[in-house]
């Protein structure tokens, strides 16, 4: 941590924009070992403001503080260091379809050195039982339901031992028993781990169970930035709607496997 980036991440200021502005003079901080949640409807910049704290996307404009360093100008090498201290589980899980859930995992300790061969298989065992997956270790993702494949995401990206773990909607389109799982593996992994953690969510009660802070992000900018208590008091109108509207959308919701 330095002075100039007590936050672990931040963005300052930050624009982005495609066919349309998709961030305008976004600013917001996660502070080490809180969980902030980004919410807001489809097309807001939930997804664009993980790709920028990934170092996938640039902004047009602003400054992006990833890991306490100023990472906006960072080249690919420079970011691979980043990289391997906050790492993303993907909406689609990632995973390889040839490789067991075992070898998916045992994929993200390639680069390190701090295991032999009978140590990997012991972490891989530790953290499929950490996800309470391990009687899956031997199948493959193409046999794994939506909900399974996140959680086995989960334990890989854990695998690298991060300092921080981006979430990309980790609980949509699973059924609500599963969500419900996700939701306590996540909290267990906040209590036990105290990692950093960015959630993209349009799930108010993750966000509720699990989220410190919560930024709220309406045609690009941010209309909330704060703790997740307040934001039910807020009176901003789209604030207001979205909150109903994200109520009436889980009453009416249909289960996928």
């Amino acid at each position: 941590m330095t002075d100039r980036y007590p936050h672990y991440i931040e963005f300052r200021h930050v624009y982005k924009t495609f066919d349309y502005p998709v961030l305008v003079d976004a600013n917001f901080a996660v502070d080490p070992g809180e969980t902030v949640a980004i919410i807001g409807r489809s097309g807001v910049g939930k997804s664009v403001s993980l790709g920028h704290i990934m170092g996938f996307l640039k902004p047009d404009q602003g400054r992006v503080i990833v890991s306490h360093t100023d990472i906006t100008d960072f080249n690919e090498q420079q970011m691979r260091q980043i990289r391997r201290k906050v790492t993303m589980v993907f909406q689609n899980g990632a995973l390889f379809d040839s490789m067991t859930v075992a070898d998916n995992i045992l994929f993200s300790m390639e680069l390190r050195e701090d295991y032999n061969e009978q140590n990997r298989e012991d972490v891989v065992a530790g953290l499929l039982r950490m996800v309470d997956l391990e009687e899956l270790a031997d199948s493959y993702p193409t046999d794994l339901s939506v909900g399974h494949k996140r959680a086995v995401a989960i334990a890989r990206a854990l695998a690298a031992q991060p300092e921080c773990v981006l979430y990309d909607e980790p609980t949509t389109m699973v059924d609500p028993i599963m969500s419900s799982h996700l939701c306590t593996l996540m909290q267990r992994l906040k209590k036990q781990l105290k990692l950093t953690s960015v959630i993209v969510t349009h799930d108010l009660d993750l966000m509720e169970q699990v989220a410190d802070r919560v930024v709220v992000l309406h045609k690009g900018e941010v209309i909330f930035f704060g703790p997740v208590a307040q934001l039910q008091e807020s009176e901003h109108p789209h604030i207001r709607e979205f909150l109903a509207m994200d109520r009436v959308d889980f009453a009416n919701f249909t289960p996928s496997v």
